[in-house]
């Protein structure tokens, strides 16, 4: 795969995780600063380094399994691998401007 074919799928990757919300909290993942890595490899096969805003997030497991899912979604993915990290840990300097001014932190 060519330097600017990666470059697509990556930006598609990310497009979709922007459609990936907390159910608790109305910001995206990706916004929220969730994700730490998104590593794709030549075989097109995807891994995705992520947290939580807390290790006892509830909806953790429906979180993980949708990410997964749109991301294998993805035209030129072939497969996902969802990470779940807590190094390191979240907390909001990670969320991009506008998720704070959504969340009126700004």
């Amino acid at each position: 795969m060519s330097e600017a074919e990666k470059l697509a799928i990556e930006e598609r990757i990310v497009e979709v995780l922007k459609t990936v919300y907390d159910p608790e909290i109305p910001v995206n993942i990706y916004d929220l600063g969730l994700i730490y890595r998104i590593e794709l490899q030549p075989d097109a096969t995807v891994e995705i380094d992520m947290t939580f805003t807390a290790p006892s997030c509830p909806a953790a497991d429906f979180i993980l399994e949708d990410v997964r899912t749109k991301v294998e979604a993805v035209q030129g993915v072939a497969s996902a691998t969802i990470n779940m990290v807590f190094e390191p840990e979240w907390d909001k300097s990670m969320m991009t401007e506008e998720a704070r001014v959504e969340l009126g932190l700004d």
